[in-house]
């Protein structure tokens, strides 16, 4: 979304001259590639899978240590989080106690994550199973918060009653040592080991898990981002890093819609060659193994007639053939498109002169049609929408057609109050809800590129100028990156974290925080990247002033020079 232009270089080749490259590919423990699932155990009864966990988990103080130094940093901020005692040792042995309803990403992540840590021997066992209490043993329920065994160590903390959420406990007493894990749902288990991944320390050489007790939720329920700028598209390696990073801090949504793919746009009816076929369907496997719905974004507004059965049953059948392949769900976007003209002579006549007004019916008309194809289906695929007018605050003929006739599972993007907004805030997000009669989705056009103010630079300023409070308004957030997909990782932390949890974001600490995750945890390289980061701090808009300034740091120190 913005003005396409054509660049004179690649500004991300800058990178190399801070010798930055090689940390600006290789995010801090990525999460791995989905392993072959283990065989699933039949379930226990849930008496005896209560109290064989609870023997598990007898507590040995050989794995209690105490810690010195800061508490871990868990990205996106938790909703709940404290500490307290002793750290627990990470043993050369684990075993992890799960069953049939245990996620399958959160399983492989964990067992990722306890080898990557010192554990050689992982043990995976089911609910009820004799486990027999033994030192230098961690044990770690990880499954539905609704398993007997993980409701009873779990205690008072409760899984909350939200989608995506989890409750995560450390357990250090005399009684109880060991890790337990309940998810409200799949993702819930899964974004409960991304925090456990942020919990392990280093203390004398050894990994460590800090002591926390957490429970959390997201407050958005839609976070991630859209590929849906003009330009070169990202290659099929940086779409597969972004999934891994949006699985890492428990964004669960990336669009597919960018600008320069034909199959999108220009030539939307025609079918995709079986090779494309085969790499979308790469991605969808690699976007499930995160936690992360792929979302196809269709854009046929430059072309379609509307009021033609053979161009609506072409659209259907597109929208069929990577249903095939595992999409959900699905976008069609009017973004970018006039409304002041119509395509084909048939639409005058089904719809009159062509106009604000009559552009709202021939696309709610169409919109409603796919989302009743994608409901007769019989599984919940939501259907999105960019609307033709998505960057004001005002309402009109068109909005009213919206607000009056689209069916109300249908969900609209939005851009805030102009296309590169400066600023969003509390009172606009409730303005639009009530203008388009539900609530809306917003696509932050930061940090994309692909306009002309922004030419030759890359936006590395934090995500900020968001008000908290907005998740009362949106269903989520989701942004709009750079051509360069790494580059653009410092914006979407933020956009992420904020988006998880706004009522406690800093934008200046999760700012630094993404230095440190796309540097591996380099103190050295975090600080050279925060120089750089800061000479390309201006975020511009579509007019002459910049919503964030110039090196704002630089500026500081020279005139306190």
């Amino acid at each position: 979304m913005g003005r396409p232009f054509r660049r004179s270089a690649r500004p991300a080749a800058l990178l190399g001259s801070l010798g930055l490259a090689l940390t600006l590919t290789t995010p801090l423990l990525a999460t791995p590639a989905p392993a072959a699932a283990a065989p699933a155990t039949p379930a226990p009864s849930s008496t005896s899978a209560s109290r064989g966990a609870v023997a598990a988990l007898a507590g040995h103080q050989d794995l209690a240590v105490s810690r010195t130094g800061a508490d871990p940093v868990v990205v996106p901020t938790p909703q709940s989080i404290g500490y307290a005692g002793r750290a627990l040792r990470v043993p050369s042995r684990a075993v992890v106690i799960a069953d049939a309803r245990t996620d399958a990403p959160a399983r492989r992540l964990l067992l990722s994550l306890l080898r990557q840590h010192g554990a050689r021997s992982v043990e995976l066992v089911r609910p009820g199973a004799v486990v027999t209490p033994r030192p230098g043993q961690l044990v770690v329920l990880l499954g539905a918060g609704s398993r007997s065994d993980i409701r009873t160590a779990l205690g008072a903390t409760a899984v909350p009653d939200h989608s995506e959420g989890y409750a995560l406990r450390v357990l250090n007493s005399a009684t109880s040592t060991g890790v337990v894990i309940g998810g409200h749902d799949g993702a819930g288990q899964y974004y409960g080991v991304q925090t456990l991944r942020q919990l392990f320390q280093t203390l004398n050489g050894r990994s460590v898990i800090a002591p926390a007790t957490v429970r959390d939720w997201p407050r958005m329920a839609l976070r991630g981002a859209i590929e849906g700028f003009y330009g070169p598209p990202w290659s099929t390696a940086d779409r597969l890093r972004q999934l891994a990073f949006e699985g890492d801090v428990k964004a669960n949504s990336y669009i597919y819609s960018p600008k320069d793919d034909p199959y999108l746009r220009a030539d939307w009816r025609k079918p995709y060659p079986a090779s494309d076929l085969a790499t979308i369907k790469k991605l969808v496997t690699a976007a499930d193994a995160h936690h992360v719905s792929f979302t196809y974004a269709l854009s046929p507004g430059v072309s379609i007639c509307f009021s033609s059965a053979a161009d609506r049953t072409a659209l259907l059948t597109k929208l069929d053939s990577v249903y095939a392949i595992g999409v959900r769900p699905f976008s069609l976007p009017f973004d970018d498109i006039s409304y002041t003209k119509w395509n084909c002579a048939g639409d005058q006549t089904a719809y009159g002169d062509p106009g604000p007004g009559a552009a709202g019916t021939a696309q709610v008309s169409l919109l409603n049609e796919v989302a009743q194809h994608l409901q007769a289906r019989g599984d919940d695929v939501p259907v999105q929408t960019v609307p033709t007018e998505y960057s004001d605050l005002k309402d009109s003929p068109y909005k009213t057609e919206f607000r009056e006739h689209l069916d109300p599972s249908v969900v609209i993007q939005w851009t805030g109050t102009d296309v590169v907004p400066p600023s969003i805030t509390n009172a606009d997000a409730a303005t639009i809800e009530k203008v388009w009669g539900r609530k809306t989705f917003l696509w932050d056009n930061y940090p994309v590129n692909d306009y002309g103010q922004a030419a030759g630079r890359l936006l590395l300023a934090p995500y900020t100028h968001r008000q908290a409070g907005l998740a009362d308004h949106l269903q989520g957030i989701v942004a709009n990156p750079m051509n360069e997909q790494t580059a653009s990782v410092l914006a979407e932390f933020g956009s992420a974290s904020f988006a998880w949890n706004d009522r406690s974001y800093d934008a200046q600490r999760t700012w630094h925080q993404a230095m440190a995750y796309l540097t591996g945890g380099n103190a050295n390289a975090a600080r050279a990247m925060a120089v750089f980061a800061d000479l390309e701090h201006l975020a511009p808009t579509f007019g002459t002033t910049p919503w964030q300034p110039q090196a704002p740091v630089l500026a500081a120190r020279v005139k306190a020079f």
